[in-house]
């Protein structure tokens, strides 16, 4: 390699390095609501009697909950549309949910009516000259008769929650009126100050939602006729500081334009979010130094140089999502960690093949030791390019299905393969350009990790095993694998998540020590013997049940306060019915478009018959994790969708690598059977296959340790996939690729027609 090739590779890894560094000091991350506490709403707006719910009414109801929203008080609130008819609606900070969605989802139909009289009642609508009847405990019969509205709530400009301690009213809201709407107040208190003092007619009712919220009576000191000027009024009522609030904000707001409903619900504690920032964090850490520990061990000076780039990895990643404006989610944080396998794949099939160049040298090698680096380098590049787009492949999709946190783990997924390119692909590469150009390396060759095969790979080069011989004894014990797993699916059946069913899951923390046969039993009696009770550690109770209203919710706490003392929220998650069964469409179309997507690469990069069997042996590995967990009875939710895709992804990440060396072996040609190459492919590429596997392992052990419920069983269904990703790679997608070439040979190459010579005796 050139000196000025070295040099702009310098250039550009210095700029990466550089502008990372100012990044990750300068721009504070985006946290989602998972890791900082607080509530998310979705919201859908629905077709009213006179109105359609399509997108432009879905954007202008977005504004009407924006002037809401920044009326609760919350910082940093989030709001936007996600498809035509969806809201979502991030609140950080805010504990109770029912309180916001009561808050921000009303329809706030708000009028000011001239009261006609008292009445007996009963309720009801809205006659048709717009009279009607409704209740007040403060009317001498219960209820007043209302005129037609003469003022709606279009015409307040502004509305305030004040604390009125000079008359001792308390909480009271403050209205303004624009221009035309105050002369119709003042017409409006005009009209009801003419009346006697004890009449109903004094009053004027300020009506919400068909609730009149109050009907003050006009002061003796209002004019008969005139009324009250200036375009303002107050609303009394009784209202506590968070009501009056509340009752601001639905005021200033205005009208939805169509009506909406609450399809999900997720609320988080702050010191739920901290732990798990906490423990992402220590998995980072114990990962990537066993990972680090593992790659210097086998490698030497080569693994300290990918164990210093790992480090500059996880710089330029971190950036790179700060530097996007992505939300790190707990998923989030699991992709990011779970990256660091990826970009270790890179390095050691860079490494592996180094060896084998070092080793075709011979003495050549002494003289110049970045000679097989480089060759290694640019030979592993197609395998490397493919396995990585595989996984940008599953990222893309998880991406574009996935709803709320897990949409982020797609992003660091993504931007994690990326950085792995550069950081394997160009800093690993100047390192040790650099490194292997000393004297002192040049002198021992031994301490670069590249002088010996080592013990797997000189084993196996010794004697190849002859694998491919029991092709049908192998593909016979993967069927019957795959025959216990869709047992388990049928027998045992699949426990869906919340997500995927809708319904309602609480996490509660209580104050002592409870079993999760008292809590279910106390459960039941409250009225939810069908609810799904666990318990985790002494304290910890998570309850799940098919009803979703705060009633319900609020009877379960109280039932669990009783066997368990003072118990505090700390997750709180409602999915609606009908986005159960989408998000559950959604998941099984992104696994079919997942297959599809990597069968159509594969066929382009490779034979059919190659891409067949990968892509076979990929769909054995997802089968298997699913069956694995129908029989362990755990939960199948959206962070068990992610982890499929990226099974997805690393199993085919193997199956490529020995094929993209099954067909190297095959151009050389030499005659030897396609079962024979097969054999000499797995061997040489086997030792890469399980470093790599140890690289992840390190990572996914650490989060199943410490990341939680929900990233133990994630890190289960990855441990799974990377086990049974190596193991299919050599008995399904080796033995089915021989077995398919067999029954379909590529047709053999057309010699040309030899030129006849003008005057010639052919």
């Amino acid at each position: 390699m050139s000196s000025r090739a070295s040099f702009r590779r310098a250039l550009l890894a210095l700029a990466v390095v550089a502008l990372s560094l100012w990044i990750a000091l300068t721009t504070p991350p985006r946290l989602g609501l998972d890791l900082r506490g607080g509530t998310r709403i979705v919201l859908q707006t629905e077709d009213g009697p006179t109105t359609r719910a399509d997108a432009a009414a879905t954007d202008r109801a977005l504004e009407v909950l924006r002037k809401r929203v920044d009326g609760l008080g919350v910082a940093e609130p989030s709001l936007a549309r996600s498809g035509e008819r969806r809201i979502v609606v991030e609140l950080p900070g805010l504990r109770d949910p029912r309180q916001a969605a009561e808050t921000i989802g009303r329809t706030a139909q708000l009028t000011f009516h001239a009261v006609t009289g008292s009445a007996r009642g009963p309720a009801g609508p809205a006659a048709a000259d717009g009279t009607r009847v409704l209740a007040d405990p403060d009317a001498p019969g219960g209820f007043l008769a209302l005129a037609a509205p003469a003022l709606t709530g279009d015409g307040v400009k502004g509305a305030e929650a004040v604390l009125d301690t000079a008359t001792g009213r308390g909480w009271t809201v403050d209205l303004s009126f624009r221009d035309r709407a105050a002369d119709g107040w003042a017409r409006l208190t005009g009209a009801a100050a003419c009346a006697a003092p004890a009449d109903p007619a004094r009053r004027v009712a300020i009506v919400l939602d068909d609730r009149i919220v109050s009907a003050p009576g006009m002061q003796a000191g209002v004019p008969c006729g005139p009324g009250i000027g200036g375009g303002s009024a107050q609303i009394t009522g009784g209202f506590s500081a968070q009501e009056a609030r509340d009752l601001a904000a639905l005021v200033e707001g205005g009208a939805l334009p169509v009506p909406v409903t609450t399809v999900e619900q997720s609320t988080v504690g702050p010191t739920l979010g901290a732990e798990a920032i906490r423990a992402s964090a220590l998995a980072a850490v114990i990962g990537l130094a066993g990972t680090g520990l593992f790659v210097i061990v086998v490698y030497r000076l080569l693994g300290v140089l990918a164990t210093i780039a790992l480090l500059l990895y996880g710089l330029v990643s971190y950036a790179a999502v700060v530097a996007l404006g992505a939300t790190l989610t707990l998923p989030g944080l699991a992709g990011f960690v779970l990256a660091i396998g990826i970009a270790v794949d890179a390095n050691v099939l860079v490494f592996e093949r180094a060896r084998e160049e070092y080793a075709s040298l011979g003495r050549a090698a002494g003289r110049d030791l970045r000679r097989p680096v480089a060759t290694a380098f640019g030979k592993v590049w197609s395998a490397v390019a493919d396995s990585h787009i595989t996984t940008l492949l599953a990222a893309g999709l998880l991406f574009v299905f996935a709803t709320g946190p897990v949409k982020g783990f797609g992003v660091t997924l993504a931007v994690g393969v990326l950085t792995s390119l550069i950081t394997a692909m160009v800093i690993t590469r100047l390192f040790a350009d650099l490194a292997l150009g000393l004297p002192v390396v040049r002198r021992r060759p031994t301490v670069t990790g590249m002088a010996g095969l080592g013990r797997l790979r000189t084993r196996l080069t010794r004697r190849v095993p002859r694998l491919m011989a029991h092709r049908r004894r192998w593909l016979t014990g993967c069927a019957g694998l795959l025959l216990v797993a869709l047992a388990g699916i049928g027998v045992r059946g699949l426990e869906f998540g919340v997500e995927f069913t809708g319904g309602r899951v609480v996490q509660y923390t209580a104050e002592r020590p409870v079993d999760a046969d008292t809590a279910r039993t106390a459960v039941a009696r409250a009225g939810f013997p069908d609810a799904v009770v666990q318990t985790t550690g002494d304290t910890d109770v998570s309850v799940r049940v098919r009803e979703t209203g705060d009633d319900e919710q609020r009877e379960i706490r109280e039932a669990l306060v009783r066997v368990a003392g003072p118990v505090e929220v700390e997750r709180d998650d409602l999915i609606g019915p009908s986005l159960g069964g989408e998000l559950r469409t959604h998941a099984l179309l992104a696994l079919g478009l997942a297959v599809a997507a990597q069968l159509l690469y594969l066929t382009v990069r490779f034979r059919w018959t190659y891409a067949t069997a990968a892509v076979a042996a990929m769909a054995q590995d997802v089968l298997l994790v699913v069956g694995l967990f129908a029989w362990l009875g755990k939960p199948v939710d959206s962070v068990f969708l992610a982890a499929l895709l990226t099974v997805v992804g690393y199993s085919v990440n193997d199956s490529v690598v020995v094929l993209d060396r099954l067909r190297e072996l095959r151009r050389r040609g030499g005659g030897v059977p396609l079962a024979g190459l097969a054999d000499r492919a797995v061997a040489q590429t086997l030792p890469r296959t399980v470093n790599t596997g140890m690289g992840a392992l390190f990572v996914l052990v650490a989060l199943a340790a410490l990341g939680g419920d929900s990233l133990t069983d994630f890190s289960v269904a990855l441990l799974a996939g990377v086990v049974l990703g190596m193991a299919s790679t050599v008995f399904t997608a080796m033995p089915l690729a021989v077995a398919l070439e067999a029954r379909h040979p590529r047709p053999a190459p057309v010699a040309p027609a030899p030129r006849r010579r003008s005057g010639a005796v052919v």
